[in-house]
């Protein structure tokens, strides 16, 4: 069993390896709702956990064969209580967790055995044996509610700092004990949260570290309205956390709140925005354009890579493409900087 010690390392030998950049898979809904899911559920997740794994480990693949150096499990929803709720038991709840994790290294595993039967690049999938990391998905407590509130951040003054730690800690050894490489908590929507996952972390359970990722909708602050510094100071305290960042953002507001926690950390910075949005002049306002935004997205990749950011993938509605597209960039800027004199 490798010490969390010598996993905390684990972020920087990748990117050490990866020549100071790595790349973070994209969104999983969409993709999944393509090979076929049926999602209309709020524990959508779930339902393709038990009716067909097979998908899931099929938008891994497709994501390891865009490029992707991290793929992130199938688990941002998945909590034990939301399973118990639907009438599983505590033993079927934890075992799917484990699953979400199982299938994610499964499908490293079949990408490894790809990439031994062929040369690098066939029919524009890549095929290059490199250190790929497995990270488990865990989403808010607002996650869990499906009411909105992961997007508000607002839980409420019944909810205390010891409630969230409660609600999270078997979930988050369950999915640390599951073969992960590192955990991802991802869209945290405010101050109090981050604090819980720290402390959770502190405990000395969890023997893999973690990453801590935001959400903001005014390119200022995270969705609570907490400040983004306040929030990142919390995660740069804390020791098993190796990375730091931004996702479930639009792409426009990623650079200015990526200076912001460049003053605040030491830390990797990670990035994986929502897909790209347009502009519409006449109406004067952002319109969500279902999937035409890789272009969009993809040319703010230089603008971020200058700000300070290590690791980037995609979010919500983002797909294999735009991880290819960023793959494409990325190695272009490898080629450019070699020897990365990369700050971190």
């Amino acid at each position: 069993m490798v010490t969390g010690n010598s996993k905390a390392e684990s972020m920087k030998e990748l990117l050490k390896q990866t020549g100071g950049y790595a790349i973070i898979d994209g969104g999983l809904a969409t993709e999944l709702e393509r090979h076929g899911a049926d999602l209309n559920d709020p524990l959508w997740s779930a339902k393709c956990l038990l009716t067909s794994p097979h998908l899931i480990h099929t938008v891994h693949l497709d994501y390891l064969e865009a490029g992707a150096d991290i793929i992130s499990s199938a688990s941002y929803q998945a909590t034990i209580q939301g399973f118990e709720a639907k009438g599983f038991s505590i033993e079927k709840s934890e075992s799917l967790l484990r699953k979400s994790v199982e299938i994610a290294c499964e499908a490293r595993n079949t990408y490894y055995d790809k990439c031994k039967a062929s040369s690098e690049i066939v029919d524009g999938k890549i095929l290059k044996k490199r250190p790929i990391l497995v990270a488990a998905s865990v989403g808010s407590y607002g996650a869990y509610l499906a009411d909105g509130s992961e997007y508000s951040g607002i839980y409420g003054d019944l909810i205390t700092l010891e409630t969230l730690k409660d609600f999270h800690r078997r979930r988050v050894q369950v999915l640390a004990e599951s073969g992960a490489d590192i955990i991802a908590f991802e869209t945290i929507p405010n101050k109090l949260e981050a604090q819980a996952f720290a402390e959770l972390l502190d405990e000395g359970e969890v023997k893999i570290p973690g990453w801590f990722s935001f959400n903001s909708k005014d390119g200022v602050n995270v969705v609570s309205g907490d400040s983004i510094k306040e929030c990142i100071s919390i995660a740069e305290t804390c020791e098993k956390v190796v990375a730091v960042g931004i996702n479930c953002t639009p792409p426009r507001f990623i650079e200015g709140l990526v200076r912001e926690i460049e003053k605040v950390t030491s830390k990797p910075i990670l990035v994986y925005p929502n897909s790209g949005e347009r502009y519409d002049a006449d109406r004067k306002e952002w319109v969500e354009n279902t999937g035409v935004g890789n272009e969009d997205f993809v040319s703010y990749v230089e603008k971020w890579m200058d700000a300070g950011v290590s690791l980037l993938g995609g979010c919500c509605r983002t797909t294999p493409t735009t991880i290819r597209a960023i793959h494409k960039r990325l190695v272009t800027r490898r080629s450019l900087y070699p020897s990365s004199s990369h700050h971190h």
